[in-house]
């Protein structure tokens, strides 16, 4: 998927007012499930994912992936966006549903085997939930 493709996908999912709105809130959830994921996981999800997009999910140096659940994943990503937590959650689904739709299902199956069974529906796939 071309990077106008996926921030198109991400707009019309989140209902936001532009490219810039779509790619800030793309920016701010990918670089929370960066915080989450391991490396590898990371490096391969990324290859998967635009440019320039992708490099909002690069692993920082020396950092485990740190085990929190999908609230937590809402809270952080309402702080790093300054949203409310009901609107963190429309956007990491709107980002994160395109995820879904994105990358191969072997990647996505990939990342979902490193997270806990809430984050399945985030992603769109409510069946592994």
């Amino acid at each position: 998927m071309r990077y106008d493709e996926f921030l198109a996908q991400v707009r019309d999912v989140g209902e936001y007012e532009d490219q810039r709105e779509a790619e800030q809130v793309t920016r701010a959830v990918f670089s929370v499930l960066a915080e989450r994921l391991p490396g590898t996981t990371l490096d391969h999800l990324a290859a998967q994912i635009p440019e320039p997009l992708d490099e909002a999910l690069r692993p920082l140096d020396g950092l485990e992936a740190e085990p929190f659940g999908i609230e937590e994943f809402y809270s952080r990503v309402a702080e790093a966006t300054g949203a409310r937590p009901l609107t963190a959650q429309q956007d990491s689904g709107a980002v994160l549903s395109t995820v879904g739709r994105a990358v191969s299902g072997g990647e996505l199956n990939q990342v979902l085997s490193h997270l806990p069974s809430g984050y399945a529906v985030v992603f769109g796939k409510p069946e592994l939930a």
